[in-house]
């Protein structure tokens, strides 16, 4: 989340000058809500030899971006 508002604080800054990350707020968690999601793409890379085409900074920056685009 903190690293969808840094873009969002450069890409489109609050009229106010306040950072987005201001406006997150945190719930209780639910019971048995995950704590942590994680994919491991080591048996796809070797036994397919797949590679993504993106990693994780350029594709949250492209997502963001192109939900800009829509608005």
């Amino acid at each position: 989340m903190k690293k969808i508002c840094e873009i969002l604080d450069e890409l489109k800054p609050r009229s106010n000058g306040k950072k987005h990350e201001d406006l997150l707020t945190f719930v209780k968690d639910r019971p048995g809500h995950d704590k942590r999601y994680a994919i491991d793409a080591t048996k796809i890379t070797k036994e397919l030899g797949w590679k993504p085409d993106e990693n994780f900074e350029t594709g949250i920056l492209k997502t963001v971006e192109w939900y800009l685009n829509k608005v």
